[in-house]
C-alpha cells in the first residue's frame, strides 16, 4: 500500500515539475520575438510587444519642442525640429536591446530585476539647414568687427567703450555646444552657464584704457537737470562728454590724483548754447492769429532771458560737487512762462491789418474790441512785435512833443506804446489809422480798455502784428 502511495506521489511532483518546465519553456519561447517579463524601456511597459510596438509608443511620449539658446545678454535664439528636418527613432536601440536579452531568463525578472531601461532615439536632421540657421544667429556676428581691441570711442550719446577682451564668445566651443544639445534632445542651453564665453589677453595700454573708462561712466554720470517750464534738459552723458579735458592729440588729461581734468570753457560754451536755444526776447515767433493764420512776429521786449554768468559760474561748481538736482536757471528777464513756448494761453493780441484787438485769459476770448492804432501815412505806425503789460496806471496824462492827452485808463506795453482810451474819437477800426492814427499808441473804446485794465495782469504778453 504504502508503495502505491510514494509512486503516487512521486508521479504528482514529476508532473508538476513536468508542467513548470513546460510552462518556463513555453514563455522562453514567447518571449523569444517579444520583451521579456516585466520589461520597463523610457517608462513604457514592454513585456510580450514587439519592437514596433514599443517604437510607436515612445514615439508618442517624445515630444521635443526644440533648443532655446541664451546669448550673454540675455536675449533667446530657438531651433525648432521642423525647421531643419528633425526625427527620431527608438528601432535601431529596440532591436540591440533585445538581441541581447535571453528568452530563458525571464525568470530574472520574476525574482526582482525588474527589467528597467533607459534607452535613446536615433536623431536625424538636415545638418545644412542646421548650420545655416546657426550661423545666422547674432551673437556670432556681434563685436567680431572689434575682437581684440579695447578703445575708448565717443558719439552722440558720449565716450562708451569697445571691449573686444572680455567675456568673447568662443564661436568654435559654442557651435559645438549647440549641436550636441539638439542632438541629445535638451530644452535649453545657456551660453554663459555653459563657459562659452572667454577673457583674451590684454597688452598693458587696453588695461589703463579699462581704467580710464572706469573713470568716464563716474564723470559721465551727471544728475543735473535744467527745468524750462514743462520742458527739462538734462546734463547727460552726451553734454558732459565734451566738459573732459583732452590734449592736442585727443588723450585724456589727468590731475595729480589720477583724475579726469574738467575744461571749463566747454562748460561755459553748453550753458551759451542753452541760453542761445532758450532766450527769447527779441526771437521771431510764429503766431496763431485769431484771423485765421500763422503770422510771423518779429522783435519785441516780452521773453525770457538767461544770467550767463551766474549759470556759467553754477553748471561750473554743482558739476564739480556731483549734484543731482532739477535747476531753474537764473534770469535776467523772465517772462510769463518758461520755455520755447513762452507766451502760453494768456495773452493780448492787436491785429493791426484788421485793426482789431483781442484778449485771451487761459485759453478763452474774454474782449474782443475794434481799435485804432499809429498812423501809418505819418510813419507813426505802432511797431510790431511781441511785447508785454509792464505797468497799469489811472488818469494819467500822456505827453508829446505836439499834443498833451488825458486818459482814464493807461496800459503800456513798450516804452512810450500803451493802449489807452480815447475820448476823441467816436469811431474805431476800419482804415482809420492810415491817415487819421494815434502817435502810435492802441486807442481804444472806454468800455472795452476799463475791462481790459481789470483783467489783465502786469507781464501779460501782448502780441502785436500787421
Amino acid at each position: 500500500m504504502k508503495s502505491y502511495v510514494l509512486k503516487g506521489i512521486g508521479l504528482g511532483v514529476f508532473i508538476i515539475l513536468l508542467s513548470l518546465i513546460a510552462m518556463y519553456l513555453g514563455l522562453a519561447y514567447y518571449y523569444a520575438d517579444g520583451f521579456s517579463y516585466n520589461t520597463w524601456i523610457n517608462g513604457v511597459y514592454c513585456t510580450g510587444k514587439s519592437v514596433n510596438e514599443v517604437n510607436d509608443e515612445l514615439l508618442k511620449q517624445f515630444d521635443y519642442k526644440g533648443l532655446t539658446i541664451i546669448d550673454g545678454d540675455g536675449k533667446s535664439y530657438a531651433i525648432l525640429p521642423e525647421e531643419v528636418a528633425f526625427s527620431f527613432d527608438f528601432n535601431d536601440a529596440l532591436n540591440i536591446y533585445l538581441e541581447r536579452q535571453n528568452p530563458y531568463l525571464w525568470i530574472d525578472n520574476l525574482t526582482g530585476n525588474t527589467g528597467e531601461k533607459s534607452i535613446e532615439p536615433v536623431i536625424e536632421y538636415d545638418e545644412a539647414v542646421f548650420e545655416e540657421k546657426v550661423g545666422r544667429f547674432a551673437f556670432f556676428h556681434e563685436g567680431v568687427t572689434e575682437r581684440g581691441i579695447v578703445e575708448i570711442r565717443k558719439g552722440e550719446q558720449g565716450y562708451y567703450l569697445i571691449d573686444g577682451c572680455s567675456q568673447i564668445l568662443n564661436v568654435e566651443k559654442t557651435k559645438t555646444l549647440i549641436r550636441e544639445a539638439f542632438e541629445e534632445g535638451e530644452d535649453q542651453i545657456d551660453l554663459m552657464e555653459a563657459g562659452c564665453y572667454e577673457d583674451l589677453p590684454m597688452t598693458e595700454e587696453m588695461k589703463q584704457n579699462l581704467a580710464i573708462w572706469e573713470k568716464i561712466k563716474v564723470y559721465q554720470d551727471c544728475g543735473i537737470v535744467y527745468q524750462f517750464g514743462e520742458e527739462k534738459v538734462p546734463v547727460d552723458a552726451g553734454v558732459v562728454c565734451n566738459f573732459i579735458m583732452t590734449d592736442e592729440n585727443g588723450n585724456f588729461v589727468l590731475d595729480d590724483m589720477g583724475n579726469l581734468c574738467t575744461d571749463e570753457e566747454k562748460v561755459y560754451e553748453f550753458v551759451d548754447q542753452l541760453s542761445d536755444e532758450y532766450d527769447t526776447v527779441g526771437k521771431t515767433r510764429q503766431f496763431q492769429a485769431t484771423r485765421g493764420e500763422i503770422v510771423t512776429v518779429e522783435g519785441g521786449i516780452y521773453g525770457n532771458q538767461i544770467d550767463r554768468d551766474a549759470e556759467k559760474e553754477y553748471l561750473l561748481q554743482a558739476f564739480l560737487e556731483n549734484r543731482r538736482e532739477v535747476h531753474e536757471p537764473a534770469y535776467l528777464q523772465m517772462a510769463r512762462n518758461q520755455g520755447k513756448d513762452d507766451i502760453g494761453n494768456t495773452y493780448i493780441e492787436v491785429d493791426m491789418t484788421n485793426q482789431m484787438m483781442y484778449y485771451y485769459e487761459n485759453g478763452e476770448l474774454k474782449i474782443e474790441t475794434p481799435v485804432v492804432t499809429g498812423n501809418t501815412s505819418l510813419r507813426r505806425g505802432t511797431p510790431t512785435g511781441t511785447n508785454y503789460v509792464y505797468n497799469k496806471q489811472r488818469n494819467r496824462v500822456l505827453r508829446g512833443a505836439d499834443y498833451e492827452s488825458p486818459v482814464k485808463y493807461w496800459i503800456p506795453v513798450k516804452g512810450a506804446i500803451g493802449i489807452h482810451d480815447a475820448s476823441w474819437r467816436s469811431t474805431y477800426g476800419g482804415e482809420i489809422y492810415k491817415t487819421n492814427g494815434s502817435h502810435g499808441c492802441i486807442n481804444t473804446p472806454l468800455d472795452k480798455v476799463s475791462e481790459l485794465y481789470d483783467m489783465v495782469e502786469i507781464g501779460t504778453p501782448c502780441i502785436m502784428f500787421y
